[in-house]
């Protein structure tokens, strides 16, 4: 089969394609015909450092997929061949979703939503949880507080937009001016241009902030919120340090993680269902492609999600 392979690190030029054994799926684990593969900032930075783990080249990159299960391991039961899936393999251990077929333990993966077309499901899996594990299972969000939402038009940032509204908040997005009109399409309230104004002196009385830009948007955002309010890091694992100077304001702090996480995956995928979550796709290349998706990527331009498209 193809893949995107590299065989060291270092900028888009290292990905290339190349030809490798279509792999096997072992026991509780599905192959996957890929449709259409994810294209994440951390795709970008394992491609450039091999990530925390310091994962040793070659590496083959991708997690978010989407496709059809082509044949199932011994103990399998919640798929068989044929079955439309997406999902987020095997994070943080690298998935190599950027193929033509990638194996995926089950219960890493959902059934796709009829409404989405793959290239849309693809767009989903790790910025959906992201956003939902960060909103969800450490903010706990809920109806009628405040959310502030930064990088709001970016891949996690319109998906925690959307997921804020579904579960009944006020949505602050920042952006750039001429993103505005995009995130009042996907729900926000309110938006602030952060090149224009400082949201820290705009912004007040914040339940949950999720930052996916780190650095002094961390304590900056401590300003925003109301007593007992939290900053939810996506940025980086220094950022942990925000909550020592949260504590003394009566505010919280947390970094996370995205995990595999098949609860979330299937409500994720009901809020996709129901049409109350939509992805953005702002770039759709083939796999041979992906180096000029890196590239993209690494613009920091992108309005949404960046997609490969493996089957047209």
């Amino acid at each position: 089969m193809r893949a995107i392979g590299q065989d060291t690190f270092g900028g888009p030029e290292v990905l290339r394609v190349v030809e490798v054994e279509r792999p096997v799926p072992g026991p509780a684990e599905v192959l996957v015909r890929v449709h259409a593969a994810g294209v994440n900032p951390t795709d970008v930075w394992h491609r450039a450092t091999g990530g925390l783990a310091g994962d040793a080249a070659p590496i083959r990159l991708g997690w978010d997929v989407s496709g059809v299960v082509e044949a199932v391991g011994i103990g399998v039961t919640l798929f068989r061949p044929g079955d439309e899936v997406f999902g987020m393999p095997r994070h943080p251990v690298p998935a190599g979703t950027y193929a033509e077929y990638v194996t995926s333990p089950a219960r890493h993966l959902v059934r796709k939503p009829a409404a989405l077309s793959h290239v849309e499901a693809a767009a989903l899996p790790l910025a959906a949880l992201t956003a939902w594990q960060a909103l969800v299972d450490v903010a706990g969000v809920r109806e009628g507080q405040r959310v502030l939402v930064h990088a709001a038009a970016g891949g996690v940032g319109h998906l925690a937009v959307q997921i804020a509204k579904a579960r009944g908040a006020y949505v602050i997005g920042t952006a750039r001016g001429a993103k505005h009109g995009f995130l009042r399409e996907v729900g926000a309230d309110e938006a602030v241009d952060y090149t224009q104004v400082d949201f820290a002196e705009e912004v007040r009385d914040v339940d949950v902030v999720v930052d996916a830009i780190g650095g002094e948007y961390g304590p900056r955002s401590l300003r925003t919120l109301r007593p007992g309010g939290i900053v939810v890091s996506l940025a980086s694992p220094a950022e942990a340090r925000l909550a020592e100077q949260a504590e003394p304001l009566g505010l919280r702090a947390a970094f996370m993680a995205v995990e595999a996480d098949n609860a979330g995956m299937r409500e994720v995928a009901a809020l996709a269902e129901s049409g109350r979550l939509r992805p953005r796709v702002d770039t759709v290349l083939p796999l041979e492609h992906a180096a000029k998706a890196h590239e993209i990527a690494e613009s920091g331009r992108t309005t949404g999600k960046i997609v490969l498209s493996v089957v047209d």
